[in-house]
């Protein structure tokens, strides 16, 4: 789910990718983690724990909704450069 809050934010709308984000990390447990998978009717988290590509996820999207509201600089995709 942090993908789609990842692909949402827009300049100066980032605000639905930011609900979302918001929504997907209430599923964390109380120590913060997350699960491969959350059940969407019970909230239960599911397969492999804690998840690392979740945790992933969850900076990439971060980053994202702060760069569309202007708090991190956008950075060259090519390394070389």
């Amino acid at each position: 789910m942090f993908v789609l809050a990842r692909r949402r934010p827009r300049p100066g709308r980032p605000d639905r990718a930011q609900a979302l984000f918001d929504r997907v990390a209430g599923f964390a447990n109380d120590l913060g983690l997350l699960a491969e998978e959350i059940d969407p009717r019970t909230g239960e988290l599911l397969g492999n724990f804690p998840q690392a590509f979740s945790h992933i996820g969850l900076i990439n999207a971060a980053a994202a909704i702060d760069q569309a509201n202007g708090a991190l600089p956008r950075h060259d995709a090519d390394p070389a450069h």
